[in-house]
């Protein structure tokens, strides 16, 4: 099995935003999608008073980034589980609180890499790209969807999220070459959006396959519905002074992610109140200015940088609905 690469997105800036939260005695760090371990090695290496729970919903990840963490000792702890179960995973661990979370969305290098578990579209293999990958896992595959879902259901996967502009069209012809050779590896749909999508627009925006491709891992792994659980989860868990840190790489995630960010950091009062009641203000703040993005020496030396998307808010007051006190 070919042993995947990692190269950490916006590594520096997200270390920088966190921090200034892991700077105290016993802070701890959720990192929600751990992958390869990257952003936690760093953070790890950088706050030296911090602690890091690692939690990824794939084994294998989880393996590696134990071998890369061990030199850590006790400061790492990995856990199986979905980044969603955020408060089952603190209740098992008996704590409270934590100082930070951070949420790296989307494909990450363990699956892209490992061609075995069929998300890259560059090479042929199962049509599988469900994250946990396990043997015991039996949700449906890729292949399922691709074999079962009806040609309106296969649009709107297509369309929501993979922002296909052909979408209808090609799930017609999903449809239409199934009842003669079911799919089973990714070559045949890769060969299929080749002829299906129009010479002009395979050489724009990247790979023909592209788009599909991500439409379907978001869909096998339920990634919205998780994501929609996910940040609230997290912003209830964090202390006062602690940070809640998500990259996106999808206009949807991040719409997500700016909507959950606007609604806690929004003021209630009235706008033509002269002032702000004491109690009234805000339990978070944002910390970055809109979205922030890779620049374009990242994006030259790491490809997958190019969408990013980040954004982190802080608490600095705790609510009478989450109880955070400060540290």
């Amino acid at each position: 099995m070919s042993r995947p690469q990692h190269d950490p997105v916006l590594l520096d800036r997200v270390v920088a935003l966190l921090e200034p939260a892991l700077d105290r005695e016993g802070a701890v760090l959720v990192d929600a999608t751990l992958g390869l371990g990257g952003h936690s090695e760093a953070l790890l290496a950088r706050c030296s008073l911090a602690r890091v729970v690692g939690i990824d919903r794939d084994p294998r990840a989880l393996d590696l980034a134990r071998e890369r963490l061990a030199p850590y000792g006790d400061r790492f702890t990995a856990v199986h589980a979905v980044y969603d179960e955020i408060p089952e995973v603190l209740a098992q661990l008996g704590l409270d609180a934590v100082e930070g979370v951070f949420f790296d969305l989307g494909v990450s290098s363990m699956q892209l890499d490992v061609a075995e578990r069929g998300f890259a579209y560059a090479v042929d293999a199962p049509l599988d790209m469900r994250m946990d990958g396990g043997p015991d896992d039996d949700r449906p595959t890729a292949a399922d969807v691709l074999n079962t879902y009806s040609a309106g259901e296969l649009t709107r996967v297509l369309r929501d999220y993979g922002e296909e502009k052909f979408a209808r069209k090609i799930a017609g012809a999903i449809v239409r070459r199934r009842e003669t050779q079911p799919f089973t590896t990714s070559a045949a749909l890769v060969e299929l959006l080749y002829d299906e999508i129009p010479a002009p627009a395979r050489r724009t925006g990247g790979h023909p396959a592209k788009r599909t491709f991500q439409a379907l891992r978001m869909e096998v792994n339920d990634e919205l519905a998780v994501l929609r659980r996910a940040i609230p989860a997290a912003i209830e868990a964090i202390s006062v002074g602690g940070r809640v840190v998500v990259e996106s790489y999808h206009s949807l995630e991040d719409r997500l992610v700016k909507q959950a960010f606007v609604a806690v950091t929004r003021s209630e009062v009235p706008h033509d109140l002269p002032f702000v009641p004491e109690g009234s203000e805000p339990a978070l703040r944002l910390v970055t200015r809109g979205a922030e993005k890779a620049d374009a020496a990242e994006t030259a030396t790491n490809p997958r940088a190019a969408s990013v998307r980040l954004r982190a808010v802080e608490r600095v007051r705790p609510t009478p609905r989450s109880g955070k006190g400060a540290a």
